[in-house]
């Protein structure tokens, strides 16, 4: 009896799984006829099965509450779906787990719509594993291994149901950069690359953004376009190469911008920038300590600072570099004719580029971590082997390299004058002696 109790309730389930079905797909076709043309129902780039998705997903308001209370809207705009590259390969490619017999998933718990962005980035991959190598490289990538859940992922920056062509993508609206970008978008829409129209990822990639500090990427990127920048400069600026590896290019090329100094890290053994090793960060911490105060380093902070990395075998050492002080500054370039070419705006005492003054290192997502130092410290005596790497002539004002200048200059003008002296009075001396011998 019990068994056939079991069986009856078995084949009920069935038929009304079967009922529900038709009955799906009955209001589906109805739907579909009935759809308004924005559910680009009529596209012929849309296929049949997708239109049946689109007769339900068009639909305005269609949404779904989460486990944590957010609420991940459901509503496919069917006119855009049909212009995105994503309509060639239809719905069922990325959601492959959804078919109309178990649609709606009602197993399926979903703790958040970040979590669900993230869950569907694995889904990107499976096509765009290549993209997703370089993005792998990214500072986004950085920040998302370094915790920040909310660190740009392939949804933040394509929409996946309006994925456009590259080409289709408008330099001049900044998108999808400028969607958190905004402030910096601002600043380079009325600079000179602004004006030219040139998308972001002209200079910083599209999918492997690297940080600002990353190396030499940035100065590459502008020599990239402006390969005859150097040759340019020789014609006018005095040791030209030596500006260009301690100045950065917005340093004179954003006049309005406030610059600073920043003394970077570096380990000349390596020929490289010293980096946080991932998960034991210690830059700061030796600088809090080093800076006892807490008023900025010192000259003497500095060397302790240094004596820190360099206990552990290390010949660590500072590379300084002339920038401005923010990335909106960074963006505000102008045409060369408006840069700045007065030298004394750098090399004169008490020059305003040196006010400002940093110690930094490349933290673990890549980006620059920085902490502050007394001007003082390009100056003192104290600092000469700290800092002999960035002395700029009448501008740092360190003086014992002022007086050793001297003395050099002194020496290398003495020394023929004296050699010309000894042979003059050797001469004459010459002659008198060959007088009296005549005589």
């Amino acid at each position: 009896m019990g068994s056939s109790l079991r069986r009856i309730t078995a084949i009920k389930a069935r038929l009304h799984a079967r009922l529900t079905l038709v009955v799906r797909l009955v209001l589906a076709a109805a739907m579909l006829f009935a759809a308004s043309p924005s559910s680009g129902a009529a596209d012929s780039a849309i296929s049949q099965l997708d239109e049946q998705c689109l007769a339900c997903h068009s639909s305005k308001g269609m949404e779904m509450k989460l486990a944590n209370g957010d609420v991940l809207s459901l509503q496919v705009e069917g006119a855009a779906f049909a212009k995105s590259v994503h309509s060639k390969i239809g719905c069922a490619v990325c959601h492959a787990d959804t078919s109309f017999e178990n649609h709606p998933p009602i197993k399926r718990k979903i703790a958040g719509s970040r979590e669900y962005s993230l869950a569907m980035t694995k889904v990107c991959e499976s096509c765009h594993a290549p993209v997703a190598k370089q993005y792998e490289g990214s500072i986004h990538a950085a920040q998302l291994r370094d915790g920040n859940a909310y660190a740009p992922v392939c949804t933040d920056c394509h929409s996946p149901h309006a994925v456009m062509a590259k080409q289709a993508y408008e330099a001049s609206t900044g998108a999808p950069c400028s969607k958190c970008h905004d402030p910096i978008f601002t600043a380079y829409t009325g600079s000179v690359h602004g004006q030219a129209t040139l998308g972001c990822s002209s200079c910083h990639n599209a999918h492997d953004v690297s940080a600002a500090s990353k190396g030499d990427r940035l100065k590459s990127a502008c020599l990239g376009c402006h390969q005859d920048a150097l040759e340019a400069h020789q014609k006018w600026l005095p040791n030209a190469g030596r500006h260009f590896d301690a100045v950065s290019c917005p340093a004179c090329h954003s006049p309005n911008a406030k610059r600073k100094v920043d003394l970077r890290l570096y380990d000349a053994v390596a020929k490289e920038r010293v980096a946080e090793k991932e998960g034991v960060p210690q830059f700061e911490s030796r600088a809090r300590l080093a800076d006892a105060k807490g008023g900025g380093l010192d000259a003497l902070a500095l060397r302790s600072l240094l004596r820190g990395f360099n206990s552990e075998g290390t010949d660590t050492t500072l590379r300084g570099r002339l920038e401005v002080s923010t990335g909106v500054e960074a963006h505000q370039l102008v045409r060369s004719a408006q840069a700045i070419r007065d030298c004394a705006k750098c090399h004169q005492q008490g020059a305003d580029p040196f006010q400002s003054v940093t110690v930094s290192i490349v933290g673990p997502d890549g980006r620059q971590v920085r902490y502050g130092a007394k001007p003082e410290v390009l100056n003192s005596i104290i600092s000469v082997d700290s800092v002999s790497g960035f002395y700029a002539i009448g501008g740092t004002r360190i003086k014992l390299l002022d007086w050793l200048l001297a003395l050099a200059v002194l020496g290398g003008i003495g020394a023929p004058l004296g050699h010309m002296t000894i042979r003059w009075l050797f001469k004459k001396y010459a002659k008198r002696i060959s007088g009296k011998e005549d005589s």
